[in-house]
């Protein structure tokens, strides 16, 4: 699997604001979890975009959500939700932004939001280069291979802006992050002729 681009990844901690207040007394206070369910809700079933050729939909999801001080008889006074997209070239960060706000405004919560840009998408469409990596592979490893731009962010964000044309190859990613990561004994001697390869299908062509 050649990966030919990124999705990008859009990071948020949302404070919806509340009234702390006794439970027994809820017309005294307002309950932050309560007003922000149904915007919650909505925000899990848009649909943000379609995605593309290369792109699945963009996806949006909950990582962390705290609300309260512990106390079962005391209605919370904020709500704090940590929130992920991994968004395609079909969206932009700001309109992931506008939107997700929209939402919230409909609801009429109260709220304030820290945006962390993590990562823009970044693609490499087929063409001279991916058909070269492709071609590489095909001739030292004996295997038919495919563009994906599937999984998390990479450092290949970093260098994107940069690059005309970007795609990431390695070995087996298997055990990645796993206690007991590794690769195979072979893999940096093909990955090397891989790289040749490609380097000569390219130059002299």
């Amino acid at each position: 699997m050649i990966k030919n681009g990124r999705r990008g990844s859009l990071s948020g901690v949302l404070m919806v604001k509340g009234i702390q207040c006794h439970i027994a007394y809820p017309e005294k206070g307002r309950n932050p979890i309560h007003q922000a369910a149904p915007a919650i809700a909505e925000l899990a079933a848009t649909e943000w975009d379609q995605g593309n050729e290369y792109f699945p939909p963009t996806t949006w999801q909950i990582s962390n959500i705290h609300g309260g001080t512990g106390a079962t008889n005391v209605i919370p006074g904020q709500l704090e939700i940590k929130f992920n997209f991994r968004f395609s070239t079909a969206s932009t960060p700001e309109g992931l932004q506008q939107r997700l706000c929209a939402i919230l405004d409909k609801y009429g919560l109260e709220y304030e939001i820290k945006w962390t840009l993590g990562a823009r998408p970044f693609l490499t469409g087929r063409g001279p280069l991916a058909d070269a990596a492709v071609e590489a592979i095909r001739t030292v490893c004996g295997i038919e291979t495919e563009l994906s731009t599937t999984g998390g962010t990479s450092d290949g964000r970093f260098i994107a802006p940069i690059c005309g044309q970007l795609l990431e190859i390695g070995p087996s990613n298997a055990t990645s992050h796993k206690i007991d990561e590794c690769i195979a004994v072979d893999a940096p001697a093909q990955l090397s002729a891989i790289y040749r390869r490609i380097l000569e299908k390219i130059l002299l062509a």
